[in-house]
């Protein structure tokens, strides 16, 4: 688990993303929860790297999700997030992706960590821009590419 000043992080276990999987409404996202428990499943031993990592205040309140999509041989995870609309506007998000990254920058062999966000939200591109990562001036499949490279980071503290 991980501790920020408001929230709490950490990575579902099995039973947690069945329930969380089986409570989606949503076909696409029911899909995208799905695909990941499979990674995990398929990859027990980088469970982390394939979960859906809960995002809740420190009282307990679920307010969104993160995840990486796999960690690739170079050192290279891509982060994905979401937070619920009656709780954006409040700095939720940049804190869990900052937290999260900061982690993953502590585990062996990571390099950088990359997002994508669509050009049009304004939102997530200041929550990457504000959780230290950069443009990378490439487009990937949900929109512009932004990368958190380590040793940028390590030179900012």
């Amino acid at each position: 688990m991980i501790e920020t000043n408001r929230l709490k992080l950490y990575a579902a276990s099995r039973e947690q993303m069945e329930a969380f999987i089986a409570a989606q409404s949503v076909d696409v996202l029911k899909a995208a929860y799905t695909e990941m428990l499979d990674g995990c499943l398929a990859h027990p031993d980088q469970w982390a790297w394939y979960a859906i990592w809960m995002i809740e205040l420190k009282d307990g309140t679920h307010i969104g999700e993160l995840c990486f999509k796999g960690l690739s041989e170079a050192g290279t995870a891509e982060i994905g997030y979401g937070i619920a609309e009656k709780h954006q506007g409040h700095g939720y998000a940049t804190e869990a992706v900052s937290a999260l990254a900061d982690w993953a920058f502590k585990q062996p062999g990571v390099s950088c960590v990359t997002a994508e966000t669509e050009a049009s939200n304004i939102a997530s591109e200041r929550v990457l821009k504000k959780s230290g990562f950069m443009p990378t001036g490439k487009v990937g499949e949900e929109g512009p590419l932004y990368i958190r490279k380590k040793a940028d980071r390590q030179k900012e503290i």
